[in-house]
């Protein structure tokens, strides 16, 4: 349109002069309120769109979980990490300590001198060559580390990461993480400006597959035998903590054991079980971890959403399951199964414990009887989805053609969704590991939760959404329990393998009356931690 405006020169000069600057006025205004009118018109679309979001989410300041998480990271590039807990969960009633934020930050600016690539990094791993001759006295600065090697299924690992991470905490270490088998295709990076994936040139990866109690240096066996002292400290130490440990293994928290092993600059640890209530048996971690959770039981649900971020291809798998089944329902029940037998799969007594429990419990209406369901009409029924994780697709299908066929007596509408049935565990298989992973953090989602007890993936999931679970007593020759199961007064992992008492004056006392707050688990032999009321 600028032919419209278009002045030719003839006309301007036979204008006179107080006319020139009239319509010089009158064109400079008319500029300037089309600039003003575009930037408000901007501005105008920019908070209609941050309103249209914010009703949607929490506050941005939520994003960071109360100072959990460091603004620190490009949003794009792990879409789990900010969105997670304000898109899809309902805002946590545990908020975490300053002392743990404070704890982390510190630890982030540790981790990145100290890291993979650093100068530091290069120089801590040149002594490991010289195994016999590195001299404990020598100072080697302020980088210590402790590599976790990945083992056993993928709840198992997240528990085990979880608790050498705060080890790490209390120690002042560096934590490096083993990213042989799928850690890496799975999580993003929890620590901005480095990594915790271990390089796979790290001198000692050679005998990984090596590490057992037999190791030359494994500590419950030096331990045993006497061969480590404070003039005696070898460059690194492998630690052993899994199911078959042996005190000389699980006692390695104690005060007189760290005494020695806070001079190694290296651990390897190996371990299959959330071995974190042990660790208030030392009384100087104790201080710490009070000051860190003084929630006890929110240990896990704080660690777990500060370093696991499921990256976007697994994120993916949960915002589409989400949306596509779970979102609309008014209420939404997860039920995870775990049958703990060499042959897998289904069984009736297992599908009668589950309907069991949650009938008892009120989780999931009783079904009608023909005169009860002509009199319970609701006209705005209740949308209920139930979400089932299992290695058999029978059991989902099963309480799906349940509440199908007939009428319930609350008129509830039941949906049964299970996001796959893959028969057999298939550690290290990736699209496996990437399954399961998001059915924990489907199952995190959800607003009551029943768990088979033992399980490790169920550990994670309840304790990732700060639920407290039905637990699913074992079943015993194949019939089901009664009752068939207890709800937890606590959100915490159960650790499956611990102590059987507690550090030097506490060698006396069984393990599970050593503190107030770490008890037996409910279903089976365990010790969790609970809060002290």
């Amino acid at each position: 349109m600028y032919h419209i405006f278009q002045i030719s020169g003839e006309v301007i000069k036979a204008l006179g002069l107080k006319t020139k600057i009239l319509i010089t006025v009158v064109f400079s205004t008319l500029l300037i309120l089309s600039v003003m009118l575009l930037s408000f018109s901007n501005n105008f679309n920019n908070k209609l769109f941050a309103a249209t979001i914010n009703d949607e989410s929490e506050t941005p300041g939520d994003k960071l979980i109360g100072g959990l998480l460091t603004a620190d990271f490009d949003e794009g590039s792990c879409l789990s990490r900010y969105h997670k807990t304000f898109l899809y969960r309902k805002p946590s009633p545990y908020k975490p300590s300053e002392y743990l934020v404070s704890k982390l930050r510190s630890y982030e600016m540790l981790h990145k001198r100290c890291g993979p690539g650093t100068k530091a990094y290069k120089e801590a791993t040149k002594h490991l060559s010289h195994d016999e001759s590195y001299n404990a006295s020598r100072s080697d600065g302020e980088c210590r580390y402790v590599v976790w090697l990945a083992d056993y299924g993928l709840g198992n690992r997240l528990l085990t990461l979880a608790s050498v991470f705060l080890y790490a905490l209390l120690t002042d270490r560096i934590i490096l993480v083993d990213n042989r088998k799928d850690i890496g295709d799975l999580l993003c990076e929890p620590f901005p400006g480095t990594s915790w994936l271990l390089p796979l040139d790290f001198p000692l990866m050679k005998y990984t597959y090596g590490y057992n109690k037999e190791y030359p240096r494994c500590y419950g066996t030096m331990e045993e035998n006497h061969s480590i002292n404070s003039t005696s400290i070898p460059p690194h130490l492998y630690l052993h903590n899994l199911h078959d440990s042996r005190d000389s293994d699980k006692m390695f928290f104690c005060q007189k054991d760290q005494s020695l092993i806070d001079k190694v600059p290296w651990l390897i640890f190996r371990a299959n079980v959330y071995f974190v209530p042990s660790l208030w048996f030392n009384p100087t971690f104790q201080a710490e971890l009070t000051k860190l959770f003084p929630q006890k039981e929110t240990v896990f649900h704080h660690l777990a959403r500060y370093l696991f971020h499921p990256k976007n291809q697994v994120w993916d798998i949960v915002t589409r399951y989400y949306h596509d089944h779970l979102s609309k329902a008014e209420e939404r029940l997860g039920i995870q199964i775990r049958v703990f037998r060499d042959e897998g799969g289904y069984y009736q007594h297992v599908m009668d414990q589950v309907i069991s429990c949650t009938q008892r419990e009120k989780l999931l209406p009783e079904l009608s009887t023909q005169e009860e369901s002509k009199v319970n009409v609701s006209n705005t029924p209740k949308l209920k989805a139930v979400l089932v994780t299992s290695l058999s697709p029978k059991y989902s299908k099963k309480l799906e053609n349940m509440f199908s066929e007939r009428s319930n007596v609350t008129g509830e509408i039941i949906e049964v969704y299970q996001p796959s049935g893959e028969r057999y565990q298939q550690t290290d298989k990736k699209q496996h590991d990437q399954k399961a992973l998001a059915e924990m953090f489907l199952l995190s989602l959800t607003d009551n939760i029943v768990t088979s007890s033992r399980s490790t993936f169920g550990y994670v999931a309840y304790s990732l959404g700060a639920l407290k679970p039905w637990l699913l007593y074992l079943p015993k020759d194949l019939t089901a329990p009664d009752p068939p199961c207890v709800r937890s007064t606590s959100m915490e992992p159960c650790f499956l393998t611990p102590p059987t008492h507690g550090c030097d004056a506490d060698t006396g006392t069984i393990s599970g009356k050593v503190v107030p707050f770490v008890r037996y688990c409910e279903d089976i032999w365990g010790l969790k931690l609970y809060d002290e009321l």
